[in-house]
């Protein structure tokens, strides 16, 4: 089963996030690092890869859209799935333009969360086209 492999990389400022999705995601077979910072995560995918992100877009330091751009660049396989409390039409666009695989308001349905994460490992680089839904 895919999901018992698949290494998520969980990016949020505030540690309560990272700490939840970390319990559901590893009850679900992932294997899950959590980072308070894009920067942090950044340097951890140059020694170990990665087959999926899960980050909040609006952070201190480098922000959720520069993080896509970086990783699309250097990693254009890892899926990418962002999460932000700042969700407006124009963000989503962004997100979507840079190859986000999903993008969810706060608060989101973990429910909904898991599914798309589960849609991403299996189908690669076919994004949605609604957002959060």
């Amino acid at each position: 089963m895919q999901s018992q492999r698949a290494r998520v990389m969980v990016i949020d400022d505030e540690k309560v996030v990272g700490d939840m999705l970390r319990i559901h995601l590893t009850k679900r077979g992932y294997q899950v690092e959590t980072f308070l910072s894009a920067a942090s995560a950044l340097l951890r995918l140059e020694q170990e890869p990665f087959d999926l992100i899960v980050t909040d877009f609006k952070m201190k330091g480098m922000d959720g859209m520069e993080l896509l751009k970086t990783v699309k660049e250097r990693y254009p396989d890892i899926q990418v799935i962002m999460i932000t409390a700042f969700a407006h039409l124009d963000t989503a666009i962004e997100a979507f333009r840079g190859q986000v695989h999903d993008f969810f308001p706060k608060p989101f349905k973990i429910k909904d969360l898991l599914e798309s994460i589960e849609r991403a490992l299996g189908q690669g680089n076919q994004p949605r086209t609604e957002v959060g839904q």
